[in-house]
């Protein structure tokens, strides 16, 4: 296994980077004002082994819950996720050892602001209370700016480049306690991505997670692909295993993920070199505060079921349980769905095809899928 040295970040009272072990993380799944709720995930993460637990917040209400979720669980490591308000962080910061923000989130307030601004903010608030940093770049939410300079089948370049220019930000600034990741649901582009910026940026400790990996087995399987590939290489400081499971489950995530690094580090390896997928692919997120409803969670599942029988199609179907992240994350897909409080929007890849009841959608999912299932037998019997 090869060795890299990243410099050391403190996130309470675990240090990743350096010569550190690799630090396990998770995310709540639950709504954060929903107080017992997402007391009893940190719970559950906290028995798991979670060394770094995140919540989100995205509103004033969210931060009231963060107070009395913090006085329930006084020694749990809290990582914050500002999601579109970066001006939260003044709020959140005293209940927290970590601040993550996403590059491509800040022009949501204050747009006539420049961004160097408020990253200069983040840093004095991050200063004032001792915490730590992450700027985690997501495929589904890059900077606008980003993206337009580059053509739509690159993905990777407008990621990196984000990340990069907010590393020159924070080190201009004079602040080095931050780390990166730079996410996707597609583990080659997630090693891809990582193995760029690492040799970019040896010196910056990373965050390893393929987002919206989906269910287990599957999702299991696309994150110790990257794990592997990446962990060997010597990349990695920090991980965070992304599945789509019930709330009382949610530290199987933490389970997951040392045992992958139980099985890299003994040398049981169970990649190849690269993940060739063939047949249907279903991309679904891990949940979080921002699902505004719980049967997401059931949807992923029954759409699972449903769309067996178009198993040996190279098709690809993602299922997102937010307005936040939800429409970007299915772009790509062939047929995504992504999920309000009391409908679910459809999609063909970047087009909308409306908006159904949780009752109405696997029927009018199915009728799509046996569209497209016609189109590509159409188009290849053309060929």
């Amino acid at each position: 296994m090869t060795t890299r040295k990243t410099r050391e970040i403190r996130i309470g009272n675990v240090k990743i980077g350096g010569s550190n072990p690799i630090a396990v993380q998770s995310m709540t799944a639950t709504r954060t004002v929903d107080i017992a709720a997402t007391i009893r995930q940190v719970e559950l993460l906290e028995a798991a082994g979670a060394d770094v637990i995140r919540i989100a917040v995205d509103n004033p209400k969210d931060v009231a819950a963060l107070a009395e979720i913090r006085a329930a669980r006084p020694n749990a490591n809290l990582s914050i996720d500002l999601q579109e308000n970066y001006r939260l962080a003044e709020k959140v910061a005293p209940y927290v050892q970590k601040l993550r923000y996403n590059p491509g989130h800040l022009y949501h307030i204050e747009r006539e602001k420049p961004v160097l601004e408020k990253v200069k903010y983040l840093v004095a608030v991050a200063r004032q209370h001792g915490c730590a940093m992450r700027v985690g770049v997501n495929a589904g939410s890059v900077d606008p700016d980003k993206l337009a300079k580059y053509d739509k089948d690159d993905s990777i370049t407008p990621m990196l480049e984000s990340a990069l220019e907010h590393c020159a930000m924070l080190d201009d600034i004079g602040f080095d306690q931050y780390c990166v990741s730079i996410k996707d649901s597609d583990p080659n582009k997630v090693i891809d991505a990582n193995m760029r910026f690492a040799e970019a940026r040896p010196d910056v400790p990373l965050h390893l997670g393929v987002t919206e990996a989906g269910m287990p087995p599957d999702g299991i399987i696309k994150t110790r692909i990257a794990f592997e590939q990446l962990i060997t290489r010597g990349i990695g400081d920090t991980i965070r295993v992304s599945l789509t499971l019930p709330f009382e489950r949610k530290g199987e995530e933490i389970t997951v993920g040392r045992q992958i690094l139980d099985d890299i580090a003994t040398g049981r390896f169970r990649s190849v070199p690269r993940f060739e997928h063939k047949g249907l692919n279903i991309i679904s997120c891990p949940s979080c505060s921002r699902v505004e409803n719980e049967a997401f969670i059931d949807l992923a599942q029954n759409v699972r079921e449903m769309a067996q029988y178009a198993k040996q199609h190279d098709i690809t179907i993602a299922v997102m349980g937010c307005r936040v992240n939800g429409p970007g994350e299915t772009d790509d897909a062939d047929l995504g769905m992504w999920c309000a409080p009391s409908y679910v929007n459809l999609k063909r890849g970047p087009e909308s095809v409306g908006q159904f009841t949780y009752d109405e959608i696997l029927g009018r999912l199915r009728t799509e899928l046996d569209r497209l299932i016609e189109e590509k037998a159409t188009a290849g019997a053309m060929r």
